[in-house]
């Protein structure tokens, strides 16, 4: 367990999960939206690819993404574990509501320094809209993938709930020798 992805719908809390495996296994966390967006009016970094190439090629890595369309099969290839949180769309979306709410009301600068504003949730690529209208989509694409043999070996776990995800086995801070790890061919639902 060297190179994993946290992945699952906006709002499922991926970011949280792979800081803390990030910090249980000493390994570098990647942030995935801060290596995109760069500076403002969510600028695109022209290097995003070649960055995250780079780092995909590094022995230790986690990322908190299922991972942008131009980076998504170079990800997956390079990762042995998938983390997959995949809640319910009634669990995530009063999560993204509150946190998008937060950060919109207190005005707090996320990826490249940009502030989500009153008029981005009117727009379809605002987090909470794309939770919404992506979820069965993400969650068939990312159950397709656990299984595809271009990504093997690959070890999933796969988490249906907040309950599943603190507890599993013993949490994101205890040690790492009580993972649970699948390898495919033995894979199970958590």
């Amino acid at each position: 367990m060297q190179r994993i992805l946290v992945v699952g719908i906006t709002g499922a809390g991926k970011t949280t999960m792979a800081q803390a495996l990030a910090a249980r296994l000493q390994l570098p966390f990647h942030e995935m939206d801060s290596l995109m967006f760069t500076g403002p009016g969510w600028t695109v970094d022209p290097d995003f690819r070649q960055q995250v190439a780079r780092i995909a090629a590094t022995p230790a890595w986690v990322f908190d993404s299922f991972g942008h369309p131009e980076v998504r099969d170079l990800l997956w290839t390079g990762a042995d574990t998938v983390v997959w949180l995949d809640y319910p769309r009634a669990v995530v979306m009063p999560r993204v509501l509150r946190r998008s709410l937060r950060r919109t009301l207190l005005r707090e600068r996320v990826f490249g320094g940009n502030v989500e504003t009153l008029s981005s949730w009117f727009g379809g690529d605002h987090p909470a809209w794309s939770s919404w209208a992506q979820h069965a989509a993400r969650r068939a694409e990312i159950n397709r993938r656990t299984t595809d043999p271009r990504f093997a070996p690959l070890n999933v776990i796969h988490l249906h709930s907040p309950r599943q995800a603190t507890a599993w086995p013993a949490g994101p801070t205890s040690p790492p020798t009580d993972l649970a790890i699948h390898e495919r061919g033995d894979f199970r639902h958590l």
